[in-house]
């Protein structure tokens, strides 16, 4: 499996993909990611360079969006003043589901995020998905809070407001082959 950098001509594939997920988060009964996400939105994310694809042969099998950003209300100013990457729209498709290739791909990205020299590998989780949230504390996160206040319409409750930190740490060898953007060792 290869590791590259998503371009706008995975726009299609990722909304597909992000469909896919929503329906199976729904069928397992958690509310997330019902919305469809903005079009113009993920391509702007994706002519970042922060949107990564994981293939198998011909086959979409996973991405990940690795961002030196935080969304914006989540983590407190001293946080932010301490070096992270944020991981973002973590998803495996279903025909690769049961292999840990979520896992290892935390892994890629906490290695990514130390030689960029990040600190802190952080996410943020839908505050009712209680699966995923352990999911993410079985890959070595630490829950830090949860912000419920602040959401996007009106002010009113944030739905993905789970915040998780784990150090971010060089990894030999999480079984991709990156061909992304080369990020130079620490």
């Amino acid at each position: 499996m290869i590791v590259e950098t998503a371009t706008p001509d995975d726009l299609d594939k990722l909304l597909a993909f992000r469909e896919e997920a929503a329906s199976w988060l729904t069928a397992l009964g958690t509310d997330q990611w019902r919305r469809p996400y903005p079009p113009d939105k993920l391509l702007a994310t994706i002519e970042s360079g922060v949107v990564f694809m994981v293939r198998d042969g011909a086959t979409t099998a996973a991405t990940i969006t690795l961002t030196p950003e935080a969304e914006e209300g989540l983590w407190t100013e001293q946080e932010l003043a301490e070096p992270s990457m944020f991981v973002n729209k973590l998803t495996v498709a279903r025909t690769h589901a049961g292999q840990d290739l979520g896992g290892r791909l935390l892994d890629w990205a906490g290695d990514r995020a130390h030689r960029l020299g990040a600190t802190w590998l952080r996410l943020d989780a839908w505050t009712t998905n209680k699966a995923l949230q352990q999911y993410y504390l079985d890959h070595g996160f630490k829950h830090v809070r949860t912000v419920t206040e602040g959401g996007a319409v009106n002010g009113g409750p944030r739905v993905s407001g789970w915040l998780a930190q784990r150090p971010a740490l060089a990894v030999q060898d999480p079984g991709f082959v990156d061909q992304t953007r080369p990020v130079p060792a620490r």
